[in-house]
């Protein structure tokens, strides 16, 4: 292909680059060359990557049509590599913070958000006369145990029978991978015991908490959404996140759907359904956390886990119409995670509020484990959302041509939702120009293709067949495998530098740069978390997946600073479309900078909260009937 090489762009150092409002760098727009496949087309394309004739053409074509080759493989840049996003601890003098105790345990470190929280979330279920629609929160369930209104026990009992109803709805929701009833009502009499006794652990004891089946749960296979990687790679015991949240009580209520190995945002699995959107069920839920944006939105469990690779915590929880939260890359322990993306992804919570997610976050935060890489241990600092000083003086990086770069009705309301939140808190916007954001979208997505494809590597060279792939998941993995990434990523593990396998994590160290000259200027990015709302799932999509890389690329716009550079980001509902499906408000946040997000997204939710909606499938799990 020597003859047709394309020409790369040559860039100039970060120092060159003006960030200002006026700036003359020019926003270039995704235009991504992929038609939607599914169905028949989606085995056609398979078969045709996978010829020894055509596959290396096709491979060509598509790295150049979509600008691989001129932005990445054939660029030109002075900056050195950056391979793990891991960063230095700094202390960043947050307004409204106290500092917690490295040694406390999960439990003591719930109770330390508990005391955080303000004085109205441990109100009775009875002081709540409903004039709006509202989940059932953390502190509802911990409160309502402690009363005596409802017990674990019976909550596990309403659980199952709304798991069971809801598979038997005309649109089955495919809320579950795995879930065993048997497990969760063992789980719920031995919380319901330690009430009995007034003795429970901490606020998350009894509360149900859904686990995303990419994390190991036991007594759960981890399938990763597949229908083989459980066989070849057994589950052996809790993630260091799920073993926190289980030491505090909660119940682990099974595994929820994905999409398979993560690898679309749209959330479908040919092999289990595609979770639903429980505003509309004809509609996507968003992915890959699908099953546990859908579990929350539902009203089955107050949190859920998800991993975060590509904005799959953000995403689902933004069309879903809940809160997600990814923190900085190291601040959550990865062990027990699946290694898809181990440079990208992030465990995260999804939540029906911010203050549940706080909570979470508290129980699975902290050390890691000693063979886990990192630089010195972070401080952690919870946000006193109790305090009766609201935080000041915030100023609101805004990238005009970027956030606008959504459907009409999002931009709208986010931008009405940005201009509420500074007319009440007296906070100001900052108009800033971020320039590679489509190279910084290309960069990351040949990196977590070249992971994902390494990781799996090992397994598939002893797996019989690509025949147990979702044809939409087998497709990515053949894109993912052009990158060559088995020789890139290993020779990067042992130091040893090819030509083209430096240049990621080149962009990746520019584009950390970039970022940090913006947050000289402002404490937060804010954008739109996606660029539409939740889209129709096609029933060429049911038995195959689908393959639909323009509405991908139109979700996932706003996502990548978040994983390709490790940044905190969280997402939380702001509004609505006309057709009623919701739409989400982003905020990425400087590293290390959880508690200055929380507070952000703590002030948006209360000025949002009594316009949100009841979704059209919800189970009142913990409600008196």
């Amino acid at each position: 292909m020597g003859l047709l090489r394309a020409a790369g762009v040559v860039y100039k150092p970060v120092e060159q680059l003006d960030l200002g409002p006026d700036s003359n760098e020019i926003y270039v727009e995704a235009d991504i060359k992929a038609p939607r496949m599914g169905g028949l087309l989606a085995k056609i394309f398979a078969w045709i990557l996978e010829s020894r004739i055509f596959g290396a053409l096709a491979f060509y074509i598509l790295k150049r049509l979509n600008r691989v080759h001129k932005f990445i493989s054939n660029a030109t840049v002075e900056e050195p590599p950056m391979f793990v996003p891991l960063h230095p601890y700094v202390d960043l003098d947050e307004q409204e913070v106290i500092e917690i105790d490295s040694d406390a345990s999960p439990a003591e470190r719930v109770q330390q958000a508990m005391n955080c929280l303000p004085l109205t979330s441990e109100n009775s279920l009875d002081a709540f006369k409903f004039s709006c629609f509202r989940r059932w929160t953390i502190a509802d369930y911990s409160r309502a145990y402690r009363n005596g209104e409802i017990t674990p026990l019976k909550v596990a009992e309403r659980f199952i029978y709304a798991v069971h109803e809801s598979s038997s709805r005309p649109l089955s929701i495919a809320f579950f991978i795995n879930y065993d009833a048997e497990d969760i009502l063992r789980q719920a009499t031995e919380s319901t015991l330690r009430y009995e006794r007034g003795a429970p652990i901490s606020a998350l004891d009894g509360v149900p908490i859904a686990v995303k089946d990419e994390i190991d749960c036991s007594p759960y296979p981890t399938t990763g959404g597949t229908k083989w990687l459980h066989k070849v790679r057994p589950c052996t015991g809790d993630a260091c996140c799920v073993a926190r949240l289980r030491s505090c009580g909660a119940i682990l209520v099974g595994k929820t759907n994905m999409h398979e190995l993560g690898a679309t945002p749209s959330g479908i699995n040919p092999h289990y359904g595609p979770p639903r959107n429980p505003y509309d069920p004809s509609r996507i839920s968003g992915g890959s956390s699908s099953g546990s944006a859908a579990v929350v939105c539902a009203g089955l469990c107050p949190a859920a886990l998800g991993v975060d690779g590509g904005g799959s915590v953000r995403m689902p929880a933004s069309l879903s119409g809940v809160v997600g939260f990814k923190p900085t890359f190291g601040r959550i322990p990865h062990s027990g995670v699946l290694p898809l993306n181990w440079t990208v992804g992030m465990v995260g919570v999804l939540a029906g509020t911010l203050e549940d997610a706080f909570i979470v976050y508290a129980a699975i935060s902290g050390h890691l484990p000693s063979h886990e890489p990192t630089t010195l241990p972070p401080k952690i600092h919870f946000p006193l959302l109790n305090s009766t000083n609201p935080i000041s003086n915030i100023k609101l990086a805004i990238y005009g041509e970027w956030f606008n770069d959504c459907n009409e009705e999002i931009r709208l309301c986010c931008s009405n939702a940005v201009q509420l939140l500074c007319e009440r808190y007296n906070w100001k916007t900052v108009e800033v120009t971020i320039p590679e954001l489509e190279v910084m979208r290309l960069a990351h997505y040949v990196t977590i293709g070249s992971e994902c494809s390494t990781a799996l590597s090992s397994h598939l060279e002893n797996f019989r067949g690509r025949s147990e792939f979702g044809w939409d998941a087998r497709v990515v993995v053949d894109i993912y495998g052009a990158f060559n990434s088995n020789e890139y990523i290993k020779a990067q593990k042992l130091r040893f530098y090819s030509i083209i396998v430096p240049f990621k994590f080149v962009m990746r160290y520019r584009h950390m740069q970039i970022h940090n000259k913006i947050f000289a200027k402002a404490d937060v990015i804010v954008t739109p978390t996606t660029g539409m709302t939740a889209y129709s799932i096609s029933k060429n999509a049911l038995k195959t997946g689908e393959l639909d890389y323009v509405n991908g690329g139109t979700i996932i716009r706003y996502q990548i600073a978040g994983n390709f550079l490790g940044l905190p980001a969280i997402t939380v509902p702001v509004g609505y479309d006309k057709a009623g499906l919701p739409i989400g408000l982003q905020f990425i946040g400087k590293p290390w900078s959880e508690p200055t997000l929380m507070h952000l997204a703590f002030a948006m939710q209360a000025l949002c909260i009594t316009d949100y909606r009841k979704p059209k499938v919800f189970y009142d799990i913990l409600g008196k009937k």
